[in-house]
């Protein structure tokens, strides 16, 4: 399980952090003219959800007894609510507020990947194992963010403002694919971790 679960975890966190910290206010501001303040304000909603929704997964994952239906069930309408933000055309902007939330409420499952982590080694490496998922964690941010960005590059239109280089919508489109394709893949690799049962099963 260490393994799927490391390079599952970045696909959640790189997500919301690559969008929350970086990417997001700039999208907003392109498809739909929100100022900064407001997009900031749209991104702290999201932010608010993952951290509320992280100790109830946690939670409704021990009173039922196993981990991987709200793991993986977390990261398959997580995937589902990027693309419905990101390619959804016509989304009111009400609406897509409400998805996001849903969107980063999903992502809260994350949390269950360190202890369906510690279920799947011996006692004597809680720590290491602690350790490997923040790995996987790290991984995400730094591997979308700039990815994102490099993507963005490559399908600018050549508009600039004070300097700085701004995207269209489409081309955040084709940025933001990195996000949902680590999703899916992230969900097919969970799908392989054998389920703890809330229980040590090594």
């Amino acid at each position: 399980n260490t393994w799927l679960i490391l390079l599952a975890q970045g696909g959640t966190v790189g997500s919301m952090i690559a969008f929350t910290g970086l990417w997001g206010a700039p999208f907003l501001k392109a498809r739909y003219g929100l100022l900064p303040t407001k997009a900031a304000g749209v991104c702290s909603v999201m932010i608010v959800c993952w951290a509320a929704a992280s100790p109830i997964c946690g939670a409704l994952s021990d009173r039922i007894g196993r981990r991987k239906p709200i793991y993986v069930g977390g990261y398959a309408f997580a995937a589902i609510g990027w693309a419905a933000m990101f390619y959804i055309t016509g989304l009111p902007l009400p609406a897509f507020i409400v998805v996001a939330a849903i969107t980063s409420f999903a992502s809260g499952s994350v949390i269950i990947g360190f202890a369906l982590g510690k279920e799947s080694v011996p006692a004597q490496f809680l720590g290491t194992i602690s350790g490997t998922v923040n790995i996987g964690n790290m991984i995400g941010p730094m591997i979308l963010q700039p990815g994102i960005g490099w993507i963005l590059d490559k399908h600018w239109s050549g508009a600039m403002v004070k300097g700085v280089h701004v995207y269209d919508v489409q081309a955040f489109q084709y940025g933001f694919m990195l996000i949902v394709g680590w999703l899916l893949l992230s969900i097919v690799l969970l799908s392989f971790t054998k389920e703890s049962f809330c229980k040590h099963t090594a």
